[in-house]
């Protein structure tokens, strides 16, 4: 179905984490993975939390302005926070960042907010998707269990709810489960096929 309204574009997922191209692929769509040069993730200090994750994924968007130009492509980009308590977590720095923001998170709920831009040569369209995580209390023993096991260095809020932390610390959701994956596809699904 949405193959067949994409057919005059190319299907760009400009992203290197594999669980956002797992979950693409799962919308049963040709696409390809081209990912440029790192674009600097920094954001104007008035901009609401909720606001960053858009920003960023129309920053992302960036690099791909000349072959937008040139070819029929339409380019994903996507960002991903974690926001427990005002703060946005990001990637963790290093073992003891990763600690902070799991202890931060523990005991408490939290959003996971996604924004999504689809762009091409000429129309670009933006959105996000949040989802509430509610975290049981963890234990340090299990904090570092899961650090040393699976080092979540590449995840916002220092965790995958795939992956064991998920299974034996999140007690319910509230909103989409892909989302906190790191892609709406539902989402993404439905703006696709209006773009």
């Amino acid at each position: 179905m949405l193959q067949s309204k994409l057919q005059k574009y190319k299907l760009v997922l400009a992203s290197q984490s594999p669980r956002r191209q797992e979950l693409l692929k799962h919308l049963d769509i040709s696409f390809e993975v081209i990912v440029k040069e790192d674009v600097e993730e920094i954001f104007p200090d008035d901009l609401s939390p909720l606001e960053v994750p858009e920003y960023l994924s129309r920053l992302k968007a960036e690099p791909y302005k000349e072959e937008l130009e040139q070819y029929p492509w339409i380019v994903i980009t996507a960002d991903t926070i974690v926001l427990c308590d005002g703060e946005i977590l990001g990637k963790p720095k290093d073992r003891d960042d990763a600690i902070r923001m799991l202890q931060l998170l523990s005991g408490k709920s939290h959003e996971v907010v996604t924004g999504v831009c689809l762009s091409s040569g000429s129309h670009q369209h933006c959105f996000s998707v949040s989802t509430k995580v509610f975290f049981k209390q963890l234990s340090d023993d299990e904090i570092n269990y899961y650090i040393d096991k699976y080092k979540p260095f590449d995840k916002a809020g220092a965790y995958g709810i795939q992956e064991w932390i998920g299974m034996v610390g999140i007690e319910k959701i509230e909103g989409s489960y892909f989302n906190v994956v790191g892609l709406p596809v539902q989402a993404l699904y439905t703006e696709l096929m209006k773009f």
